[in-house]
């Protein structure tokens, strides 16, 4: 059987260490839910928050196969704590997975330099405007497939209001490039970056990170950040951040 925990703590032991922003929010019950083997007791577990599964634990066939009704996305990403449960992913989902190397970053406290950040800022060309994600600027993100991950975890306006931070790009009032929270935790975020496809290669990403960084900073939150590929590394170096390591996960579409 597969339990929700109640109380993720009774799971933290099994992924003490593993420092990834998304399995701290589920953990302190901010965002997500974590599933066990045993409520009392768990040797396997897994933490799901939107499209990212993180397995810890002893390898366990029956937790990589489960999903919770109200995960039925065509896309999913899958981590695990260690190369024992690759055979598991899959055994289970054959073709459909996709083995992806992805690139984890530091996370470092007073590693930014606010004064370089802020001249990426007046980068920003004349014909664009940057500013925080409003309530307008909420809806917008969750009109086009591009920009929704900006917003996609937080169910409406008032809790993203509460929990969630981020900056819009807006060209003739059409919003064209985002940084924002993908998920919170306690005193931090971890970041997404998205641009609209026609805008892409203009510095765009470089600007709404610097300025999400930036608004961070002043609210003494952390804005963490793992990169899906090499571009992403790159843009985290240009910010300030430092690469630590690269690691495999498992795409799996439908």
């Amino acid at each position: 059987m597969i339990y929700q925990l109640k109380n993720p703590e009774h799971a933290a032991g099994l992924f003490c260490g593993w420092n990834e922003a998304l399995i701290w929010s589920c953990l302190q019950q901010v965002m997500g839910r974590v599933y066990v083997d045993h409520t009392e007791h768990p040797r396997s577990a897994m933490a799901i928050l939107g499209d990212f599964c993180f397995f810890a634990g002893e390898p366990d066939a029956e937790l990589v196969a489960y999903r919770p009704k109200d995960c039925q996305q065509d896309f999913r990403i899958l981590i695990a704590r260690n190369a024992q449960w690759h055979p598991l992913i899959e055994a289970c989902y054959g073709e459909r997975a996709r083995r992806v190397l992805r690139y984890a970053i530091k996370k470092e406290a007073d590693v930014f330099q606010p004064e370089k950040l802020q001249t990426f800022r007046r980068l920003l060309p004349d014909q664009y405007t940057i500013r925080m994600i409003d309530e307008e600027l909420y809806h917008l993100c969750r009109k086009s497939d591009w920009s929704l991950d900006l917003v996609s975890q937080y169910a409406d306006y008032v809790m993203y209001q509460k929990l969630g931070i981020g900056v819009g790009i807006l060209c003739g009032g059409e919003l064209v490039a985002g940084a924002s929270s993908y998920a919170t935790y306690h005193g931090g975020i971890e970041i997404e970056i998205d641009t609209k496809k026609a805008y892409r290669r203009q510095g765009l990403a470089t600007v709404c990170g610097a300025e999400l960084i930036l608004e961070c900073l002043k609210r003494g939150l952390y804005p963490s950040w793992d990169a899906q590929n090499l571009w992403s590394v790159a843009l985290a170096g240009k910010l300030g951040y430092h690469f630590d390591h690269e690691y495999p996960a498992f795409e799996i579409w439908g």
